[in-house]
Formats: C-alpha cells, sequence, structure tokens
C-alpha cells in the first residue's frame, strides 16, 4: 500500500525469509562463513543457533543460492518433533526417492544406493535440517549414523543442524557425546546492536529504491532497537507498521513518537501472550534476551510467548519448504516428458 507513496519499487520489510535482502551484519556474515567452511570440508555436522527471527533461515537460503548444484545435491527439512523413522523417511521423500511405504531396512538400502550414486557422479549431499531442536534424541542419532556412509575415504552426506537456542543444550546431553566428536564447528547467533539495526534497516530499504522517503528523525533507529530487541523480524515487524502508518497520514518523516505509538499499537494488538514489540520502558541497558523482551509477570506468560513464536516460526518454514518441494517435483515432471531437454 505505502510503496508507490514513498517512491518503493517493493515491499522493504516482509517477514518472510528472503536472500535477495540478506543483510551481513557480524553475526550473519560468521554464520554464513561457518556453513561455506563447513561445505569445504565436505563432511561432519555444522550447527547453527539463534533466536526466533533472527535470521537463521535467510543465511540457510543464501547459502543454497550461491550452491554448485552440479557439485552439491541438497535437501532442507523443517522438522517438526519427528521420531528416528519419520526423520529417515523424511530424508529419503527430501531427496525425491520413493519411500513413503517401504520398511526401514529397504528405506537405508535406498538411501545409500542414492548416496554412492551421486559419489560416483562426482557430486555430494548436504542436508539441512530447521528446527533441529524439535527433533528426538534417537533421531538424532539416526542422522549421525548417516553420517557414516562413505565411498572409499568420502564421506556421502553432510548435515547442517539449524535450531533455537534449545538446539545448544541439547547438544551438550550425555547422548549427544558421539555426535559432538563430527560436529566441525557451532556459532550461537545474536541480536543486531544499535548501530547494526539502523544499517539493516537502511540496507532493506535501499535495495527497493530509497531515497531519504521517508526521513527518519533522531532517536528513530535508537528507539527501534530498544523496543525490538535487534531481532531482525520484530524489526520488520515494527517498521512496516511504521511506514503504513505514515503513507495513512500522509507524512514523509518518521519522528520518536510515532515509534512509540506503533509500539504501543501492536503490545495492543498482540497482547501478552504475542508480544513481540516491547514497551519502552522495560528495556533494560544491556543486550536483551528473550527474557528481556517480555514483561516478566510470571512464567506463564513467558511460556506462552515463545510458544505462539515457535508456531509462526516453524509456519514460515513449512510453507517456504513445500514450495520448494512443490518447485522440484515440477522440474522432474517436465524433465520426464517426451522430447524435454531438461537433465534429470
Amino acid at each position: 500500500m505505502y510503496e508507490s507513496f514513498y517512491g518503493l519499487s517493493g515491499k522493504p520489510f516482509q517477514l518472510n525469509p528472503d536472500p535477495a535482502f540478506f543483510f551481513g551484519s557480524r553475526g550473519h556474515k560468521r554464520a554464513y562463513a561457518y556453513l561455506q567452511y563447513g561445505l569445504y570440508q565436505s563432511e561432519g555436522f555444522i550447527v547453527i543457533t539463534g533466536e526466533i527471527g533472527a535470521g537463521k533461515t535467510t543465511i540457510v537460503r543464501s547459502l543454497l543460492e550461491h550452491l554448485e548444484t552440479d557439485k552439491v545435491v541438497a535437501a532442507q527439512l523443517v522438522s517438526t518433533q519427528l521420531d528416528a523413522d519419520d526423520l529417515l523417511r523424511a530424508v529419503g521423500i527430501a531427496y525425491g526417492l520413493p519411500v513413503r511405504t517401504v520398511s526401514k531396512a529397504v528405506l537405508l538400502g535406498s538411501l545409500e544406493a542414492f548416496l554412492c550414486k551421486l559419489a560416483m557422479d562426482s557430486k555430494r549431499a548436504l542436508l539441512i535440517v530447521d528446527e533441529a531442536q524439535n527433533l528426538t534424541a534417537n533421531a538424532i542419532e539416526e542422522l549421525r549414523m548417516l553420517s557414516n556412509y562413505q565411498l572409499e575415504d568420502k564421506a556421502l552426506l553432510q548435515s547442517f543442524l539449524i535450531g533455537q537456542p534449545e538446539l545448544r543444550a541439547m547438544m551438550q546431553g550425555p547422548r549427544m557425546q558421539q555426535l559432538r566428536q563430527r560436529v566441525i564447528a557451532s556459532y550461537h547467533l545474536g541480536p543486531l546492536d544499535r548501530d547494526e539495526t539502523q544499517t539493516y534497516i537502511e540496507h532493506r530499504l535501499k535495495h527497493v529504491g530509497w531515497n531519504n522517503d521517508p526521513q527518519f528523525e533522531p532517536g528513530c533507529f535508537e528507539h527501534i532497537h530498544q523496543l525490538t530487541g535487534g531481532i531482525p523480524r520484530r524489526i520488520n515487524t515494527l517498521c512496516d507498521r511504521l511506514l503504513l502508518a505514515g503513507f495513512l497520514a500522509e507524512r514523509h518523516t518518521v519522528g520518536v513518537p510515532d515509534v512509540e505509538a506503533i509500539g504501543r499499537e501492536l503490545t495492543e494488538e498482540l497482547g501478552p501472550e504475542g508480544r513481540s514489540i516491547v514497551p519502552s520502558g522495560s528495556v533494560r541497558a544491556k543486550r536483551p534476551e528473550l527474557k528481556d523482551a517480555v514483561p516478566v509477570n510470571g512464567p506463564d506468560l513467558q511460556a506462552q510467548f515463545r510458544r505462539l513464536e515457535n508456531r509462526i516460526d516453524r509456519l514460515d518454514k513449512t510453507v517456504g519448504a513445500a514450495v520448494d518441494l512443490l518447485q522440484a517435483m515440477l522440474h522432474r515432471e517436465n524433465a520426464d516428458k517426451p522430447g524435454s531437454s531438461a537433465k534429470r
């Protein structure tokens, strides 16, 4: 609605992860470098964790866009509390194998044959598991066992585990000792600081042709950082509403009172259970953790907030994974048509 009013070529603060808007903060660059290092190593596990909305999925999608697809065959799963057998079946389906109704023995044999065929074609497999904190211990153990597949001295499957901070705690459990020995590198993606918050907002605006319209008055970026805790998705939510409010009021400047008003408006709309913008009076001086982003009126409110934000996050990722799977199916269907020149 507001794009043409401000002379923008698109929506700068969409909530869905889009690699075209990738912002290289210090943390995001380092997380991306860890994934690239993992690809170079061609084996083992890379673990990336971060709060909901921190930008983990955007980093993964940016990495996938730059993969050498003639060398690496990637599959992405969004974990929804899968047990061991369901995880294996999901891995097979992600790689396009007909494993929906076969036994576990046949499933494992099909996966090994598929991975060996890739290796003989001078390719290798990459498995990205998003929301990995939802995996059971048995499911993670199955992933570790898949990493044992080798052809001569080459590993056939490499896995990236992407998840929320709970994944870090899981990795420290006594049952994870063998998996920890396979982890090449791990990194926790934190929030943006104040300066990065301003640069992030300007980066997204410039990507759609922003020419200082609307103009942000002094103090706005500091206030936005305080209200959002430096979490990119929360920044997007607040800034999108700011531009909408400016458009409706036909204003070409954004001031601190506007930021405060939108913060209160979102708080009233979402309520204590879905609060993603904190009131300015409750912000602490240090870089906030999740507990700082919710008024501490009791553990129940924090738990409800986290569950709701988890559901929204899983829904975003599930839709993205479904779209990717549909595109892959359409590509295979077109390749199977007589006279098609598409490569299988």
